[in-house]
């Protein structure tokens, strides 16, 4: 029985893809840079911002930290909430509470962000525990996050002695970042990566459906 269940937030529980594109052509725009076409933009779901704008765009260091300021200013004020819960996420987070396990956040996103972004959808009540990037580049990586919220867990004493913590994500990070703590990954094909992405990098298992997904946590 895996408890806690941490989840990833983009591609996993919201679709946030129209923000996050329309945040990263703001940014470029902004800054004079070319916009890349939408296949491109779309991979800017899921990883750390200053690594998107350097590998798909090919961005220096200094041009990159300049991007993701920029792109915050359009998705403060509008990025954010351009954005939508994937159908079956709150009956999964309703179910899963009802049923006595512990969830966790761990999103790549900053912490302020989606703090806000579950307020606004409703689901933060479902959360124990809220884990995300820092708005510095003193937490970036999704290794990193889930450090944050497995120490966030511990302190607040959950779960029991027996966890056996599982993350849910969509992207190769997600996979990539779980490993690095010894973790399974469950991978969502509903979200942004691919089924050959998610087995490549070893993910335990693949979901495809909302459904599917809550039978292999609920059992």
């Amino acid at each position: 029985m895996f408890d806690p269940i941490l989840f990833d937030l983009d591609g996993t529980l919201t679709d946030s893809a129209p923000g996050i594109l329309h945040s990263a052509e703001y940014a470029l725009r902004t800054l004079g840079f070319p916009v890349p076409g939408r296949a491109t933009l779309r991979r800017f779901v899921g990883p750390p911002l200053t690594e998107s704008f350097q590998t798909l765009c090919g961005l220096s260091a200094a041009d990159a930290s300049r991007a993701v300021e920029a792109y915050r200013v359009y998705f403060r004020a509008r990025g954010m909430f351009e954005n939508r819960v994937y159908d079956g996420i709150p009956a999964l987070l309703r179910t899963i509470t009802r049923a006595g396990r512990t969830l966790a956040l761990a999103t790549s996103k900053p912490e302020v962000f989606a703090r806000q972004i579950l307020d606004h959808f409703g689901l933060a009540q479902y959360f124990a525990v809220l884990a995300g990037a820092t708005l510095d580049p003193s937490r970036q990586t999704k290794a990193a996050v889930l450090a944050r919220a497995l120490c966030l867990l511990e302190e607040a004493g959950l779960p029991a002695a027996a966890a056996r913590p599982v993350l849910v994500g969509d992207r190769l990070h997600d996979v990539e970042g779980a490993a690095a703590h010894g973790l399974p990954c469950i991978g969502v094909l509903y979200g942004y990566g691919s089924e050959e992405e998610l087995r490549q990098v070893g993910a335990r298992a693949i979901a495809p459906t909302v459904e599917e997904l809550a039978a292999l946590l609920l059992g």
